[in-house]
């Protein structure tokens, strides 16, 4: 060991660099917080209790909308914890175990997404035989296996690294605990982790990402092909809230992870990290909500049900 001392801790900084402004941006967070779980929840809601929604699409929407409510509770808490706390401490499993479920849920995120990319385009481009492709067990076995491989992924590679002896530096530059200082904080080798990480990175990222890509040029491609406008509208509406999602994901991600090193800022990436961690799962809800006939049609009923049965009573 290099200093001879086991870390039994770790010490997350935050934004050390915000005194005076800790209560209103503790409050702002605080209420996206709240808001996230609630736009999320209602989604999950509208969609088990609406049977028009429970369609291939929403289904896939569920799935994602469980998933933000979990990828944001696995970092906003303890995010919250570093403005009111002087020191924040996480002990080093409990520092492990946010590590894993961060990267394990943001992983399956790629593969969710990459579902509904190849949902829009059977619905856009073969409708005729989308009933017979998209069934419901292909779309059980879709979500399923984006989640367990978005799980196998992350864990192969949590095993390796809690068998690690960490007796570095146990300070973490960052709201999270993100794998980068954890690794420079061990003191066992790292290389074969740093290889798999690399690897699993331009697997799930640019993978997906490319899989996207081919669905919503054939999209666009046969949307184009569409002769009135009106029908072009309709065929682009259908994926254009899913289109904004990916959009927001993929540029946040793009941005953090494929920038050369030279011109990397680290507390710009801890800005955009926020907001990927913060500001995406809270806008996902609204841009299914607000381009949505359906879900707001859905929302509509759900508001004017307790009123009926008010006046029933």
């Amino acid at each position: 060991m290099r200093n001879g001392t086991a870390i039994t801790e770790f010490i997350l900084l935050g934004f050390p660099g915000i005194q005076g402004l800790q209560v209103p941006i503790f409050t702002m967070i605080f209420l996206i917080y709240i808001l996230t779980l609630a736009g999320n929840g209602l989604i999950i809601v509208l969609v088990w209790a609406e049977p028009r929604l429970q369609t291939p699409m929403y289904f896939f929407l569920c799935n994602l909308s469980f998933l933000e409510i979990w990828y944001t509770t696995t970092v906003i808490p303890k995010l919250l914890e570093t403005f009111v706390v002087a020191r924040t401490a996480i002990c080093t499993p409990c520092c492990l175990l946010q590590s894993f479920f961060h990267f394990f849920l943001g992983t399956t995120e790629f593969f969710i997404l990459t579902s509904m990319s190849f949902d829009r385009y059977l619905a856009i481009c073969k409708p005729l035989r989308y009933p017979a492709i998209m069934t419901s067990n292909l779309c059980l076995q879709l979500a399923l296996g984006s989640w367990a491989v978005g799980f196998a992924i992350v864990f192969c590679q949590t095993m390796l690294l809690i068998q690690l002896p960490f007796c570095g530096d146990n300070v973490i530059n960052h709201f999270y605990c993100d794998v980068g200082p954890i690794l420079k904080a061990a003191c066992g080798d790292t290389g074969t982790l740093e290889l798999l990480g690399l690897l699993a990175t331009l697997l799930v990222i640019p993978g997906s990402l490319l899989f996207t890509m081919i669905s919503y040029g054939s999209i666009l491609s046969t949307i184009l092909k569409v002769p009135s406008a009106p029908g072009r509208q309709k065929a682009f509406s259908t994926c254009a809230s899913h289109l904004t999602v990916v959009s927001l994901f993929y540029g946040a991600v793009l941005f953090m992870y494929l920038r050369p090193t030279a011109h990397s800022s680290f507390k710009m990436n801890k800005v955009v990290s926020v907001l990927n961690t913060i500001l995406t799962p809270l806008l996902n809800p609204f841009i299914y909500t607000i381009r949505n006939k359906e879900v707001k049609e859905a929302l509509r009923k759900a508001m004017a049900f307790p009123k009926t049965r008010h006046h029933a009573g």
